[in-house]
């Protein structure tokens, strides 16, 4: 008799969840929205004016812990000067056979110069690909990043080049959680501040989402949002995902 209820009971699992949505989606057809904060492959970003934020200070390449980072600082020309420090990074290269997306250079640079996007869906043919030059590596004119033809970008991937942003509340003060602590960027201009867990935070700015509300069916039911919960629930869920309407721009 043991042995038949044990049998059984391996269908527990699947029992308790057939009746549950598909949180599957028909990849790579089709992605998931991500979060600001998902680590993709770097940028070096520059400041509204164009120059470089990178003064090739080598501190994210001592701080890897996979030691893909590579770089040599060169002193400003006097007469076209790079970035506005009085060095700026002549060689910068990332190994991405070696990187293992940490992000402890984002947060070891003291410029905020390397930050890193959304988009992690590339491969390569050849090992020569993998390595990121500074020329790859840096936004364009336009503030965004430069797209290589094995990379799959995708709409609205590029918008938060920075996206990786700074720690709310740095050293644990939450005094300085919610407070802007970065400097503008090319093409995207100061970003909004990025809330943390208390409800000092502007979701619509920075386009987060609470866990809770990106996956409310499938959370525990003590965990559930009140205004996600039965018919309610279901009438939110479908204005939330319900498009937009344009503003019309008077001529």
């Amino acid at each position: 008799m043991a042995r038949v209820l044990d049998f059984f009971g391996g269908f527990n699992l699947t029992l308790r969840h057939i009746a549950r949505p598909a949180v599957t989606v028909s990849y790579p057809q089709a992605k998931r929205p991500k979060q600001p904060r998902q680590h993709g492959r770097h940028v070096l970003n520059r400041y509204e004016d164009g120059m470089e934020k990178c003064i090739g200070c080598e501190l994210c390449a001592g701080v890897c812990p996979a030691d893909c980072i590579y770089v040599r600082g060169l002193d400003n020309p006097p007469d076209h000067p790079v970035s506005p420090g009085e060095r700026y990074g002549y060689v910068y290269e990332i190994n991405y056979l070696r990187c293992i997306h940490c992000d402890l250079c984002v947060e070891a640079c003291p410029t905020q110069a390397i930050t890193e996007s959304k988009m992690f869906e590339f491969s390569f043919t050849n090992r020569s690909d993998a390595i990121y030059t500074k020329k790859e590596l840096v936004v364009d004119d336009a503030g965004f990043p430069q797209r290589l033809p094995w990379e799959d970008w995708r709409e609205g991937e590029a918008a938060m080049t920075g996206g990786w942003m700074r720690a709310t509340s740095p050293a644990g003060d939450a005094r300085y959680e919610g407070k802007i602590q970065w400097t503008a960027d090319l093409g995207a201009g100061l970003r909004a501040a990025e809330g943390g867990q208390s409800e000092n935070r502007n979701d619509e700015a920075t386009g987060s989402k609470l866990l809770r509300r990106a996956f409310a069916k499938h959370v525990l039911p003590e965990d559930q949002p009140l205004d996600m919960v039965g018919l309610r629930g279901l009438i939110n869920s479908l204005k939330e995902k319900r498009p937009t309407p344009k503003k019309k721009v008077a001529k």
